[in-house]
């Protein structure tokens, strides 16, 4: 499931190093957090690595 937004991107780039150990679990807020904790390190290398051109910096509700 690729990021819609940066801000998607970045929330899941936070909880993917969390994952593997290269951040603190403390440190993750709102949706990286939420984030960490119900996706795999799978699903996070794949909406982290998402190319940035054309996105907007958050998804429309």
């Amino acid at each position: 499931m690729p990021a819609k937004s940066k801000a998607q991107q970045m929330a899941a780039g936070a909880a993917l190093a969390a994952k593997r150990g290269e951040k603190k679990v403390g440190e993750l807020k709102g949706a990286s957090k939420s984030m960490y904790k119900s996706m795999d390190e799978k699903e996070l290398d794949k909406m982290a690595s998402t190319k940035r051109k054309g996105k907007p910096k958050h998804a429309s509700s």
